[in-house]
């Protein structure tokens, strides 16, 4: 005999009323555990089947997907996710434990919608005081972790796809611009740097960064065997890092390239030829690098203790020369009467942007300019390359004035 509920409607296989007048349905899952939806109505009920029936069919597990948090699909991922380097997932996990986990990732990921990111992000720069470029990062945790969740077949859209492009298209998005040394600006540097000998120690370092746009790491890493000097090239294979890794320890140690693009072959120009010499023959004088660190030895850059340099160590000096460099031109405007010109603070970093930019004012073809920085996407190159054709082309016309019309 049919079964039905208190108002005469027919009730399905799994259908039931309780006396409280509230709908139930059961189901058995694929793993044979057994499930109840709940409802106030018989047409609620059967609308919440049919989109059970429609994730069925979708090969989604609701049930599942209902119990599992933003955190323990971040997770999930970082632990699944073992092609990053060292450092990279050293910065990933402290992303993931500072920003997400304390209260975004506390959310059933079935529950996140488009809007719910957007209003995430958003919050995190207007109201928590973070970067546009720290944001970026969070969704490279967040996108791909939710995209492993749809193939895990725990939820059916990706609710971070396009958010970051809205985000970075809005009055709120401010990423740092790393600008690069002038002409000007580089050759006082460097002036400065070979005619004090306080700082003179460091021109083979820094004049290395300015004529390869290596990453500082991939300069640190560099041992002797990585160059030819009859064929006048440099071998990027590796990188040297003393970061965190993802259990928070830090220690010297040396890892692929950034991406498989940074495997690269760096022709040297003339100075920079010079520089590894000029640092061979000093090291003749004062003993060769003694470390040895994950297999690899014989580095080119070495502190006199015989050990390798560590990234902060070349900022630092850097920073002081600087320091150094404007309080002299400020003295010496003061005496000549004119204004000074001051060095603007910058790092590592900024000498290989200072390269790249070199290049592009040179009308070096952006193609070879993305292999020689190892950019693993063209786009990081042409915005570059844009950027510096813009302000010649500004430069261009600023000479052309009261040139043309007549």
């Amino acid at each position: 005999m049919a079964r039905k509920d208190s108002k005469g409607y027919q009730l399905r296989t799994g259908e039931s009323q309780r006396k409280d007048g509230k709908y139930c349905y059961a189901y058995t899952d694929r793993l044979g555990k057994r499930h109840y939806i709940y409802s106030k109505t018989l047409v609620e009920l059967r609308e919440k089947e049919r989109q059970l029936q429609r994730d069925y069919e979708d090969g989604l597990d609701p049930a599942k997907a209902k119990t599992i948090t933003v955190n323990d699909m971040v997770q999930r991922y970082l632990d699944n996710k073992n092609n990053l380097a060292t450092n990279t997932k050293g910065v990933y996990v402290y992303l993931f434990d500072h920003i997400i986990k304390k209260d975004f990732g506390k959310r059933k990921i079935i529950s996140i919608k488009y809007t719910d990111i957007l209003t995430y992000y958003y919050g995190l720069i207007k109201n928590d005081g973070y970067s546009g470029s720290t944001v970026d990062h969070v969704n490279t945790i967040l996108f791909p972790a939710f995209k492993m969740a749809i193939r895990d077949g725990l939820i059916r859209t990706n609710p971070a796809e396009g958010v970051m492009a809205e985000v970075k298209a809005s009055k709120y998005f401010v990423k740092e611009k790393r600008e690069a040394l002038s002409v000007d600006e580089q050759r006082n540097f460097m002036e400065f740097l070979r005619g004090n000998r306080e700082y003179a120690g460091w021109v083979p370092i820094i004049t290395v960064l300015l004529g390869t746009g290596c990453r500082i790491g991939e300069a640190l890493g560099l041992t002797w065997n990585d160059l030819n000097f009859d064929e006048r090239t440099i071998s990027i294979t590796h990188a040297f890092s003393d970061s965190p890794d993802e259990n928070r320890k830090t220690r010297k140690r040396i890892h692929s390239t950034k991406t498989k693009a940074g495997i690269r072959t760096i022709p040297m120009f003339d100075e920079v030829y010079q520089a590894f010499l000029d640092e061979y023959e000093f090291q003749k004088c004062i003993g060769f690098c003694e470390e040895e660190i994950d297999g690899y030895s014989g580095f080119v850059f070495s502190t006199a203790s015989h050990t390798v340099y560590l990234p902060t160590a070349i900022n630092h000096a850097i920073h002081r020369a600087i320091v150094h460099y404007n309080s002299e031109e400020k003295a010496k405007a003061a005496y000549e009467d004119r204004k000074p010109i001051f060095l603007p603070d910058f790092s590592c970093h900024h000498l290989r942007h200072t390269f790249c930019t070199r290049l592009c004012e040179n009308d070096v073809n952006p193609k070879v300019i993305q292999v020689i920085m190892g950019h693993s996407d063209i786009t990081t190159t042409m915005n570059i390359y844009a950027e510096v054709k813009k302000e010649k082309k500004l430069e261009t016309f600023e000479e052309l004035q009261g040139k043309i019309i007549f």
